[in-house]
């Protein structure tokens, strides 16, 4: 990951550039090769002249895949499960948060009733699935990963009503996550565009899982700051 790092900071500090220069400022930019945070970050710093909110990196997959696990140990289907959040970096410090997840107007981790599995099973498994996929299989899971872009940009132009969706966002702040870095956060998306879901609160539990995957983007972050001078 820190090989893709440095490779990636020069490529997107290009790429950037000629965002800056030439793109539409209503373009929409999605942000899908890994460390896509970071090289999301890297996009947003070198165009100054863009408008940072249209730069957005990929957690849909994550979100996806704990919709799936959830719905799995519910036995419904992966539409019942709202309000699910995926946190923070595209990585193994992700946090698939189900502190405030609905199943039919009624908490889910009531519903569900195992805390040992949630934070036992579920987080290390989703935080850890692209790695499983490619050592059972010898290849990533594209399909997977091409699905969840759709889904992206689908809610984002189309808007996804009163749904939450896990966005990686330009942070404005908010929930301790330092101003200017993309981070995974919950958004409701309306046409066109996407809002902060704001106000929620955190047990010590799941502000230490926030915690960590922010000091990671941080550290990323430090890792290719020179790069951009």
């Amino acid at each position: 990951r820190r090989d893709l790092l440095a490779a990636n900071a020069a490529i997107f500090k290009t790429q950037g550039a000629a965002l800056d220069a030439v793109a539409k400022r209503d373009a929409k930019i999605l942000v899908v090769g890994n460390p896509a945070n970071t090289n999301a970050w890297i996009l947003a710093q070198s165009a100054p002249g863009f408008p940072a909110e249209n730069i957005t990196s990929m957690i849909r997959l994550d979100h996806n895949r704990a919709q799936g696990q959830l719905a799995a140990k519910a036995g419904v289907g992966v539409d019942a499960i709202t309000k699910l959040v995926v946190w923070g970096n595209h990585s193994p410090t992700m946090f698939a948060d189900w502190g405030n997840a609905e199943l039919d107007g009624q908490k889910l981790a009531d519903r569900i009733g195992d805390e040992p599995w949630y934070r036992e099973t579920l987080i290390p498994t989703v935080a850890q699935r692209g790695t499983a996929i490619i050592e059972a299989r010898g290849a990533s899971s594209a399909a997977s990963a091409a699905n969840a872009a759709i889904d992206h940009l689908r809610d984002w132009v189309h808007g996804a009503g009163d749904n939450w969706v896990s966005m990686g966002v330009v942070s404005d702040g908010s929930y301790g996550i330092p101003q200017g870095l993309v981070c995974g956060v919950p958004v409701h998306c309306m046409s066109g565009g996407y809002a902060l879901i704001e106000g929620l609160t955190f047990d010590p539990f799941q502000r230490s899982m926030l915690d960590r995957t922010i000091a990671e983007l941080v550290d990323e972050r430090e890792a290719v700051i020179d790069i951009l001078k």
